[in-house]
């Protein structure tokens, strides 16, 4: 009886020694010691606690963990439509081709090992629970969480069984809690290693997020998460299981727990799982050597957005920030991260100064701590035939570097540039000719990032955008007394010289003209007026007198009329043009279309037409959009209605310039020129007649 008084007190007190670790459900409660030869089962439920925590659906302050499986926790979270979810059905597809219900995650993979035996160990004033674990079997293990060489076991129980070390569960609790704490994922790591060496994976959680294990011998269990889908970001801490565990009554099924009364034998946990994806943004500016601007802050992002306007001929600069992922474990270490680059047809790729890629420890770009130059070992870049498509492609050197097992300034708990953010730079340069889409319509410039877990078979993607504009000038020159025609005929339009001058900067427009086209191509700037670009009529068809000049950014230009035909009058004062854009928020750019989360899976470089293999993430993510811009023009502060080119609206300024006739002088030998003479000879004669007298006189006559 003494003996079996102590057992009872020993089993009572296992709830104790346990708190920290995940409990035990039973279907039935058991008073009897442990029955060494019962079937056990673990059963783990998944969810997305972080988007139910923002939601306000889910407050684990609520939810005691128990080990009973909790009905209103599935009805909360399985039955509850998620913000993101517009199917109707209460349900969406997860991004790995598997369909989940409300918060539940499905792709989980659990792997699980038995890795000590439940022993009862009594001293002449103790009896208390043991877990032994094999001294070679389980080495690795031990030396993980620092019990390396039986550290901390409990000595006395030596004599059981010489091949093994017995421990409290305070101390295994212990010492894996300080371990994670103290080196998270090195721990992780190794964890993973050791239990893939003998442990048997779970199915993965499946659409409500349930996975389970039956017929489970007695013993303590290692739990490790092994694979996760795209939005786990960190994956849940490895986890000892006791099957069977003492009773834990809780706030649900209580008529049922009688805590510490009992062993469960059915072992039900719902382990935290942190959740979200990596984000993109492309955005660009006008160099800076082409512009005053971008010069006002000193951040390295100063100047940067969804929409910019450049000339023809100017260089456009481009970044690429990357929020990455959380990287805590191999699980979730990333095996694939590239960017995808698309440019429009009217820009060029400047290959010579080729592509950056730095990191920074928070989004701003503040704090960098590695650049990658061109020549780096860590990325390569290639250019497709067309030299219309770019791929930077993270390589293993880099991918290493990402995923370092060190710890970084965001916290200890995460791994080499976890969370960090990668910015990537290169510059592109507007071409001078009709490639480019002048115009509202603008020339959009797409990025792809396509990444992929270690633990993954599948990729996933994001997608953002950017929008060069660029506008033209329309000018029509006429002649007060003759229509086009004529002028064009008589040649008026060949004396006729115009100059150009950016208002803003002072630099006056460098362009060539395309004699096919008849149209002026911005092609660069100067500071010296001598050599700007004299513009002339041009006349082809039935188009007489014009001057096309495209390949004009947003900004204030003045164009002076330095010459006309003979006999007409110059202007006075030059033309004022100012080009103008303004955000128009009726005029969304949604790259995703359909695909109002953001992520797209299982095609690196898919086509945007809805195909079958677009498969949309169960993922609440900010809609990556910004808005078209509208433009307007004014000539000398009057509005203008801008024309249209190639279906392109407001894409050009419409200016007409007319020369009058200048004021007629008196002309040669006209009716002026006659009476003048008449007068002269009138006086030339009283001259004479006056030297004949006085001649006469002195001879006396």
């Amino acid at each position: 009886m003494k003996t079996m008084k102590k057992i009872v007190c020993a089993l009572m007190t296992l709830v104790l020694l346990l708190s920290s670790v995940p409990a035990v459900f039973a279907d039935e409660a058991d008073t009897n010691p442990i029955d060494q030869d019962a079937a056990c089962s673990l059963t783990i439920w998944k969810f997305d606690y972080t988007n139910a925590k923002k939601d306000g659906v889910w407050d684990e302050d609520t939810f005691p963990s128990t080990g009973w499986q909790e009905s209103y926790v599935e009805n909360a979270l399985i039955n509850t439509n998620r913000k993101g979810d517009t199917d109707g059905q209460n349900g969406n597809a997860l991004g790995n081709g598997q369909t989940s219900k409300g918060y539940a995650i499905a792709g989980v993979e659990f792997t699980y090992l038995k890795v000590a035996d439940i022993t009862t160990f009594q001293n002449q004033e103790t009896t208390q629970v043991l877990y032994g674990f094999h001294k070679t079997d389980a080495a690795n293990l031990l030396k993980a969480i620092g019990l390396e060489n039986g550290a901390n076991r409990c000595a006395e129980a030596d004599s059981l069984d010489a091949d093994r070390c017995f421990y409290t569960s305070d101390t295994l609790n212990k010492a894996l809690s300080q371990s994670l704490e103290a080196n998270s994922t090195t721990v992780k790591n190794a964890l993973e290693t050791f239990i893939r060496n003998g442990g048997t994976a779970m199915d993965p959680t499946n659409e409500v997020g349930k996975t389970s294990a039956k017929n489970l011998p007695v013993g303590l269990y290692l739990l490790v998460e092994t694979k996760v889908p795209e939005m786990v970001t960190s994956t849940t801490n490895p986890f000892f299981v006791s099957l069977p565990m003492t009773t834990v009554t809780g706030n649900n099924n209580s008529a049922s727990q009688n805590g510490g009364a009992a062993w469960n034998y059915d072992v039900v946990v719902y382990p935290k799982q942190e959740t979200g994806i990596p984000t993109l943004e492309k955005t660009v500016r006008e160099a800076k050597a082409d512009t005053g601007k971008n010069e006002g802050s000193a951040s390295i992002t100063d100047g940067f957005a969804h929409t910019a306007t450049g000339s023809a001929g100017d260089t456009m600069e481009y970044q690429i920030i990357s929020t990455l992922p959380t990287i805590t474990s191999q699980a979730t270490a990333l095996s694939t991260y590239n960017f995808y680059d698309t440019l429009c047809e009217g820009l060029t790729y400047s290959k010579d100064t080729g592509v950056t890629v730095e990191f920074f420890t928070d989004a701003a770009c503040t704090d960098k701590v590695a650049t990658w130059n061109k020549d780096s070992s860590k990325f390569t870049v290639t250019y497709s035939e067309d030299g219309r498509h770019m791929t930077v492609d993270i390589a293993k050197a880099g991918l290493d570097e990402i995923n370092g097992a060190t710890a970084n300034k965001n916290g200890k708990l995460y791994t080499g540039y976890s969370n960090y953010t990668a910015r990537v730079t290169y510059s592109a340069v507007i071409n001078s000719d009709k490639s480019f889409a002048y115009g509202e319509k603008g020339n959009e410039n797409t990025v792809i990032l396509t990444w992929k877990r270690t633990s993954g078979d599948y990729y996933d993607t994001l997608i953002d955008d950017c929008h060069v504009f660029s506008f033209g000038l329309d000018l029509t020159k006429l002649f007060s007394d003759v229509d086009a025609e004529t002028a064009a005929e008589t040649k008026l339009y060949d004396s006729v010289k115009f100059k150009i001058q950016n208002k803003a900067d002072g630099t006056w427009i460098i362009a060539k003209r395309n004699d096919e086209e008849g149209v002026y191509y911005v092609t660069g700037h100067t500071d010296k007026e001598a050599d700007a670009t004299v513009f002339t009529p041009v006349t082809m068809g039935k188009s007489y007198g014009h001057i096309m000049v495209k390949g004009l950014e947003e900004d204030t230009y003045t164009i002076t009329e330095t010459q006309t035909a003979n006999g007409y009058t110059l202007l006075k004062n030059a033309i004022t043009v100012t080009i103008s854009l303004k955000e128009n928020t009726a005029n969304t750019c949604n790259v995703y279309a359909k695909d109002v989360l953001g992520v797209l899976q299982n095609d690196p470089h898919y086509s945007f037409d809805g195909g079958e293999d677009l498969k949309l993430a169960n993922i609440p993510q900010r809609a990556l959009s910004h808005n078209y811009p509208t433009a307007s023009a004014t000539v000398d502060k009057n509005d203008v209605t801008m024309l249209e080119d190639n279906g392109s609206a407001n894409a050009e300024v419409p200016l007409t310039v007319k020369n009058t006739k200048g004021f007629d002088l008196p002309k040669t030998g006209d009716h002026g020129t006659w009476m003048y003479s008449l007068v002269g000879i009138l006086m030339m004669s009283a001259a004479a007649g006056v030297i004949v007298l006085t001649t006469r006189k002195k001879h006396g006559r």
